[in-house]
C-alpha cells in the first residue's frame, strides 16, 4: 500500500517573507520526525520557484494549476513544461474554484489532464457535487461524470499514478465538512466506478478527501479505508497546524 499524501494548497495567499519564514520552520520540524506520509506544497505560481530552494527531501512541490497549451501566444500562462522545468510533481486541476471562477469545463480538465500525464507528473484531479446536487442525492453521478470526461478522452489508463480529490462543494473553504462514513461512501462508489473499466487501475488509486479538513477532523476521514489523503486548504497556512495534521495522519495505521 502507498504512503496518505497530505497536500498543502494555499491558494492565494503568502508572500517571499512568508515562503522563506514556513519553509525554513517546516522543513526543520519535520527532520525531526520519521515521517510515513507524503507532504506536497501548492503555493501560488508566482512562488514556486522560490519555494523550492527551501524545500527539503520530506516535502514535494505541487502547482496550483496549468494552461492547455504548450508554448505560444497566451498571455499570462503557465504551461507544464515550465512546471516540470522548475520541479513541480503534482498538480491540482479541475478545483471548484477553477470550475467556478474560470468557467472551466470538463472538456478543458481533460485536456490539463493528458498534457500532465504526457509530462510525467501527477494530476491531483479535484471532483465533486455543489450543496444543490448533494441535496437532491446526486453527488456520486456528478463525481462519476467528472470521471467519465477524463476516461472518455484519454483512456482509463491514464488514471494510473494519478490522484482524485473529492472535494464537495459546498464544504471548500465554509468549515462544514462531510461526514466521515458519507465520504467514505462517495471514496467507496469512486474506486468503483474506475473498477468497471479496470481493477487494476483502481486498487492502485489514490483518493484524497478536501473540504474543511483540519486537525481535529482529519483522523475521523483518514481511518476510512478508501481515504488515503487529504487535501488542505486554510488549515496548512500556519506550520504549527499543518504540523498537526502531519502528525495525527502518522497516527492513522491502515
Amino acid at each position: 500500500m502507498f504512503l496518505p499524501l497530505i497536500i498543502g494548497n494555499w491558494k492565494l495567499h503568502g508572500n517571499k517573507k512568508i515562503i522563506k519564514s514556513y519553509f525554513t520552520d517546516l522543513c526543520s520540524k519535520l527532520k525531526l520526525m520519521n515521517l510515513h506520509v507524503e507532504i506536497a506544497i501548492a503555493p501560488p505560481m508566482v512562488y514556486l520557484e522560490l519555494a523550492m530552494r527551501y524545500l527539503n527531501q520530506n516535502i514535494t512541490l505541487c502547482a496550483q494549476n496549468v494552461d492547455t497549451n504548450i508554448s505560444g501566444a497566451f498571455t499570462g500562462e503557465t504551461s507544464i513544461r515550465m512546471l516540470k522545468d522548475i520541479g513541480v510533481k503534482y498538480v491540482i486541476i479541475g478545483h471548484s474554484e477553477r470550475r467556478l471562477y474560470h468557467k472551466e469545463s470538463n472538456h478543458n480538465i481533460a485536456k490539463k489532464f493528458a498534457l500532465i500525464k504526457e509530462a510525467s507528473l501527477i494530476p491531483v484531479l479535484c471532483i465533486g457535487e455543489n450543496e444543490q446536487e448533494y441535496a437532491i442525492g446526486q453527488s456520486e453521478y456528478i463525481c462519476h461524470q467528472q470521471l467519465d470526461s477524463i476516461i472518455n478522452f484519454v483512456g482509463i489508463e491514464s488514471f494510473y499514478d494519478s490522484i482524485i480529490a473529492y472535494e464537495p462543494i459546498w464544504a471548500i473553504g465554509t468549515g462544514r465538512h462531510a461526514n466521515p462514513l458519507q465520504v467514505q461512501k462517495i471514496h467507496q462508489s469512486i474506486r468503483y466506478h474506475i473498477a468497471r473499466y479496470d481493477e487494476n487501475v483502481a486498487k492502485q488509486l489514490r483518493i484524497q478527501y478536501g473540504g474543511s479538513v483540519n486537525e481535529e477532523n482529519i483522523s475521523q476521514f483518514l481511518r476510512q479505508s478508501d481515504v488515503s489523503g487529504a487535501l488542505i486548504g486554510s488549515a496548512c497556512l500556519k506550520t504549527d497546524t499543518f504540523i498537526n495534521i502531519i502528525k495525527n495522519t502518522e497516527a492513522i495505521k491502515k
